[in-house]
């Protein structure tokens, strides 16, 4: 293999058929019936599957594609008859499956179903709890879509949630947290300073993202050997 090799541009023509052997790769995706056509970087998918979850993950396969700029999903949801579902019968089955995940806040979510697509409303104190309820969703049988507009609320002022970040960075035992500045904006966290790996990078931002209440974790931490 030459130097450089894996910064190329591919053609057109090679980010299809190297798209096209991710998807037949891809043990999440079969059986499928998915087409494939790239026109400047841009990839469009269409044909079908018979589940939201095998529509994302072609959408996925197609962004792991090197030289992919954006795409578009095009994947048409074809639920088989065996399990297809009224609108009722899914919006009955969303509520008991949160209730069997352990959500903990399935009683206070708002659930919507038209023609197959859930909406999501309601309040919740963390990120996960919001992707956590989109994600069981997604896995239901009949379920062609999720609009998720639970909306992530924090009872702690952004003062309280800059101070409860800070402490918890002086408990990890990864982190030299005396090298780490938190600024909070609204549910936004703002971590600058250095650190010594990309491993202390990363636990510093877990660390963030684990205050309740927070939406957005910006990480300027640079990297540097001292």
């Amino acid at each position: 293999m030459t130097s450089g090799t894996m910064t190329d541009t591919l053609t057109d023509e090679q980010i299809e058929r190297e798209l096209k052997e991710e998807l037949k790769w891809d043990a999440r995706l079969q059986p499928h019936h998915i087409g494939v056509s790239v026109k400047d970087g841009v990839v469009t998918l269409m044909g079908w599957v018979d589940s939201l979850p095998k529509q994302l993950a072609a959408e996925e396969a197609a962004h792991r594609i090197r030289g992919v700029k954006a795409v578009a999903n095009d994947i048409e949801i074809r639920v088989p008859s065996s399990v297809e579902q009224t609108d009722p019968e899914i919006a009955a089955t969303a509520l008991q499956a949160l209730k069997w995940n352990g959500y903990p806040l399935a009683d206070k979510l708002h659930v919507t179903v038209s023609k197959g697509f859930v909406t999501l409303k309601g309040e919740v104190e963390w990120q996960h709890q919001k992707e956590d309820a989109e994600r069981i969703i997604r896995s239901l049988a009949g379920v062609r879509g999720v609009n998720n507009l639970i909306v992530v609320r924090p009872s702690a002022t952004p003062s309280d949630l800059k101070k409860k970040i800070e402490e918890a960075l002086v408990r990890s035992a990864q982190i030299d947290a005396e090298r780490i500045t938190v600024e909070v904006q609204d549910s936004q966290v703002i971590l600058n300073g250095t650190v010594r790996s990309w491993a202390q990078k990363a636990e510093a931002e877990r660390v963030a993202w684990s205050a309740p209440g927070i939406t957005s974790v910006d990480n300027r931490i640079a990297i540097t050997l001292f």
